[in-house]
């Protein structure tokens, strides 16, 4: 079975699941988050390599009701500081360089000086990559990389002429890694959402009505069998 070498995840029904289950909405994002662990070693034992998890949108900080956003801010906090303090955890098991990605500076300095030490424990670890999309849009990514190639334009290192697909992707959050194969959605949403517009212009979309926290090995499992059966044309 082909197995993609980067995969996106939109992590999508966490508020959903709740309500399914008469619980507050926001306790999905606790399941939601343990969730992720589970799909973070089925991924890493399936041998893929790169992963980026779209768990929080800039969408989302600006429309979610503040006690609901506070928790989700609480439940990132709470899982830096796991990875930082506990040696058996996923990421150290598997040897996963975590990087957050998105405008970390929506977040208070607390909360980005956790996510800077958590980058610094698992620099070493060379085998999976884990992007952590937070206050994340794609559109805002694309703008930010505009931006600083204006910036680098206005002080003589980029010329005109010298723009090209491979300068505006290294500009990106996600420089230096491959495109994403394959981007997973949960939830039953059938759209991208602002997530990683550019880069998955030729990536395989594969959806399911299973709820993030409800997701099973069995349905990952599915989801990478769909892959490895498609044909990629690539635009062709």
């Amino acid at each position: 079975m082909s197995v993609p070498t980067h995969i996106g995840v939109i992590l999508d029904g966490n508020r959903r699941f709740a309500k399914q289950l008469m619980k507050a909405p926001w306790m999905g994002h606790k399941w939601g988050l343990e969730k992720s662990r589970e799909v973070l070693q089925w991924a890493c034992e399936a041998g893929i390599r790169y992963i980026t998890a779209y768990a929080l949108s800039l969408e989302n900080i600006r429309t979610r009701p503040e006690r609901e956003l506070n928790f989700i801010l609480e439940q990132l906090e709470s899982e830096a500081d796991n990875i930082l303090s506990d040696r058996e955890h996923v990421v150290h098991r598997f040897g996963v360089r975590v990087r957050f990605i998105g405008r970390l500076n929506e977040f208070t300095d607390k909360l980005q000086e956790k996510f800077s030490n958590v980058e610094k424990a698992t620099s070493g670890y060379h085998e999976h990559f884990l992007n952590v999309a937070v206050a994340y849009g794609g559109q805002q990514e694309i703008t930010d990389a505009v931006r600083k190639i204006l910036e680098e334009g206005l002080k003589g290192v980029i010329k005109p002429s010298d723009l090209t697909e491979d300068i505006l992707k290294e500009h990106l959050y996600t420089n230096g890694q491959p495109y994403p194969d394959m981007i997973f959605r949960t939830g039953g949403e059938k759209r991208l959402s602002n997530f990683l517009p550019f880069q998955s212009a030729y990536s395989e979309l594969i959806f399911t009505d299973r709820k993030w926290p409800e997701l099973t090995r069995e349905d990952f499992e599915g989801a990478l069998k769909e892959f490895s059966d498609r044909k990629r044309r690539y635009g062709a």
